[in-house]
């Protein structure tokens, strides 16, 4: 009796494992998905008119307005020499920062959600 229960148990195994390996086979034969952007950060956004000073009149995705504000530091060196993740304003910087004479690198996106529209 004994080896009729080990039987059917390493019969009711089998199936199981063919499953599994067909379903491996399905995902490795479907090519994977690019990525695609969300496109609520593609729609263009009209720049307040601080923000143009920095970035240009013509209305540009949020991605790109952050691309030009860091262009805009890396190009003037406004990022700090001893705390790298601050930012030193120029005139221009100040007008979209609020006045701040100094910002964190994570409130630039922050800060250019007041200047889009």
């Amino acid at each position: 009796m004994a080896t009729k229960k080990k039987a059917a148990k390493k019969a009711a195994k089998k199936p199981a494992a063919k499953k599994t390996a067909k379903k491996a086979a399905k995902k490795a034969a479907k090519p994977k998905a690019k990525r695609k952007p969300n496109a609520a950060f593609m729609q263009a956004l009209t720049p307040s008119p601080a923000l143009a000073a920095i970035v240009g009149s013509k209305p540009l995705a949020r991605t790109e307005a952050v691309k030009r504000i860091w262009a805009h530091i890396k190009k003037n060196k406004l990022q700090d020499s001893k705390n790298r993740r601050m930012i030193n304003t120029d005139a221009a910087l100040k007008a979209v920062f609020g006045g701040k004479s100094q910002v964190s690198m994570f409130d630039v996106a922050k800060a250019l959600g007041k200047h889009l529209s």
